[in-house]
C-alpha cells in the first residue's frame, strides 16, 4: 500500500492507504477527525468541505493521492487552541445551527470566502455558499454570521494558505 504524507491542521501526517481513498474517510476513519461530515458522497452537498492549500474542496471526492505534500485544514483546525475562529463565535452568537450536521462544511466554506474576500457583498456570500446545503434552511442566519465577521472592524482574519489566524 502506498504511503502519503501531508499536513493536517498544521501537523505532518503519514498514511498507508489506497491512492483512491477519499480524503473524507482518511480524515474520519484513519485520523479520527470526525468534524468533517459525510453528506452525499459525490461532492454536491458541501458537508465534507475542508481546505486544501487554503481552497475549499469536497473531501468526499478528493482522493488521498491528490493531497500528498499539501496542507489540509479541517474544522478541528480552524480554532486556535481554545480560541474559536470568529466565524465559529458568530455561528454560536447568532444560533445558526439547528441540527448542526452541515455546519462544519458551512463554516469551512465561509472561512475560505473571507480569506479570499474579507468584505464580500451579500451576493458574493450567497454565491460562495451556494454549494453548501442546509436541510434545516438556516441560510439567512448563515449569511448574517458571515456578514457579522466580515463587518467587524477588529475581527481576526483567517489566512487559509498560511494556516494560521492573524490579528
Amino acid at each position: 500500500m502506498p504511503n502519503y504524507q501531508f499536513t493536517v491542521n498544521g501537523e505532518r501526517r503519514s498514511l498507508d492507504v489506497e491512492a483512491d481513498m477519499p480524503l473524507l474517510w482518511a480524515l474520519r476513519d484513519v485520523l479520527g477527525l470526525i468534524g468533517t461530515k459525510y453528506g452525499c458522497g459525490i461532492g454536491q452537498c458541501g458537508a465534507c468541505t475542508v481546505h486544501l492549500d487554503g481552497v475549499a474542496v469536497r473531501a468526499c471526492s478528493t482522493p488521498v493521492a491528490a493531497v500528498a505534500g499539501r496542507a489540509v485544514r479541517t474544522i478541528e483546525g480552524l480554532a486556535t487552541g481554545d480560541d474559536l475562529h470568529p466565524l465559529q463565535k458568530a455561528w454560536i452568537d447568532l444560533d445558526v445551527a439547528q441540527c448542526g450536521y452541515c455546519q462544519a462544511g458551512q463554516i469551512m466554506a465561509a472561512a475560505a470566502l473571507l480569506a479570499a474576500n474579507p468584505q464580500p457583498s451579500d451576493a458574493q456570500i450567497d454565491a460562495a455558499m451556494a454549494g453548501n446545503y442546509c436541510r434545516c434552511g438556516t441560510y439567512n442566519r448563515i449569511r448574517s454570521a458571515v456578514r457579522k465577521v466580515a463587518g467587524a472592524s477588529s475581527a481576526l482574519w483567517y489566512d487559509a494558505t498560511a494556516m494560521e489566524v492573524s490579528a
